[in-house]
């Protein structure tokens, strides 16, 4: 299958810290031979640099801790993000959790306290609206399954 990825997950260092955040190497080395991996870094493809100010969603907004809006760059991103996944047919989506931008399911609150609450990064919902399945890191043995996907 045609999987996008969160290039972070592919030890690409692109977070905001300027860090990756690589899956273990047996698990990376069992996707990469399951799938066709598109790495993709939404904050990157908005135009926002690396490092960054740490941002959370603060309703439909996303702002860095200092209190920049930050909302067009992450809305950028997720549209470029949702190109590639029509110009490579993707189905689906492993993205990293809690993100602002690919979070799934569960991101923070906005508070920079580190509070969990239900809700996706902006990625993950225009990926989901798209009719992509999305998962977060924690879903990956999902994917490697003996279909692909449960």
């Amino acid at each position: 299958m045609h999987l996008l990825v969160s290039a972070c997950l592919l030890g690409v260092c692109c977070r905001y810290d300027g860090r990756g955040n690589p899956l273990p190497q047996d698990s990376l080395d069992a996707l990469l031979r399951q799938h066709q991996c598109i790495p993709v870094c939404p904050e990157i493809m908005g135009g926002l640099p690396t490092p960054r100010p740490p941002a959370e969603r603060q309703g439909d907004q996303v702002v860095t801790q200092e209190g920049q809006d930050v909302t067009a760059a992450f809305q950028r991103g997720a549209q470029e993000t949702r190109k590639l996944a029509e110009l490579f047919r993707c189905q689906a989506a492993l993205l990293k959790e809690r993100s602002p931008s690919c979070g799934c399911g569960t991101i923070y609150d906005g508070s920079f306290s580190h509070t969990r609450v239900p809700g996706d990064g902006l990625a993950a919902q225009t990926l989901k609206a798209a009719g992509l399945s999305v998962y977060g890191e924690s879903d990956l043995p999902c994917l490697l399954s003996p279909s692909g996907t449960e």
